[in-house]
């Protein structure tokens, strides 16, 4: 018999849409309290919605103190703020690639740096990454999302191998092609030529990749650290 996860103080980041609000009601749906971050502060039913820029750490480190403040020191991270600006190569601005990075990547570090002092205090913690098949796949016109997406393996790993003795795991979860709102502006013919690819022959649902967030943030997933999730429905394959 499953025993009942006991409810967590659980901060998510670009929480108010998409896949990030799919995450947020996971948690809400088995009784945690969960905090939503987003630039906008906008937040689904029954979550604490949080104004954040990722990009900033005075903005990260206000942004925990109000989720601390209203539900206890944060257990459960999951950095999924995320932005695009794809476009080939020689057309890629450093404006281009650098709001990427400083979203995708050092947001993320942001988000970690702060949240690892109360998992370090609590010797308990699960940081959650969330990456993309396009990270390790690869993708034309997307060198900047792509390099800020497999830079989360990287930090992810590393520290799995600072924290980890203290009970804090830290994992990417890389989901493929997704059924949000960016994906049903994009035409019907290019859809296609993605579902075309994927094994499954189907986009998935926000909803899956929450199911593998909610799985790796419970204590039954103590002993996976340092590890890739793909919600992809085969189209990565272990790359």
């Amino acid at each position: 018999m499953r025993v009942k996860e006991q409810p967590r103080s659980i901060l998510v980041t670009g929480g108010a849409r998409g896949i990030g609000a799919a995450i947020v009601e996971a948690f809400l749906a088995q009784g945690h309290r969960v905090a939503a971050a987003s630039t906008s502060g906008e937040a689904p039913q029954g979550a604490l919605g949080i104004a954040c820029d990722v990009t900033d750490p005075a903005s990260v480190d206000a942004a925990f103190a109000q989720a601390e403040e209203a539900h206890g020191p944060v257990e459960v991270v999951v950095a999924n703020a995320g932005i695009t600006k794809d476009t080939l190569l020689m057309r890629m601005s450093e404006a281009d690639f650098d709001a990427v990075v400083d979203v995708n990547l050092k947001g993320a570090f942001n988000v970690a740096k702060r949240a690892s002092k109360a998992m370090l205090r609590a010797r308990w913690g699960r940081m959650i990454f969330i990456g993309s098949v396009v990270g390790l796949y690869g993708s034309p016109g997307q060198v900047n999302y792509a390099a800020t997406k497999s830079g989360l393996v990287g930090m992810a790993r590393s520290l799995t191998r600072e924290l980890g003795a203290r009970h804090i795991t830290a994992n990417v979860v890389a989901p493929g092609f997704i059924e949000t709102r960016m994906t049903a502006e994009l035409p019907e013919a290019t859809v296609a030529g993605y579902r075309a690819a994927i094994p499954a022959g189907r986009l998935g649902l926000p909803e899956e990749v929450a199911s593998a967030v909610v799985f790796l943030a419970s204590d039954a997933a103590g002993y996976i650290s340092g590890a890739v999730l793909p919600v992809d429905g085969g189209l990565g394959m272990g790359h």
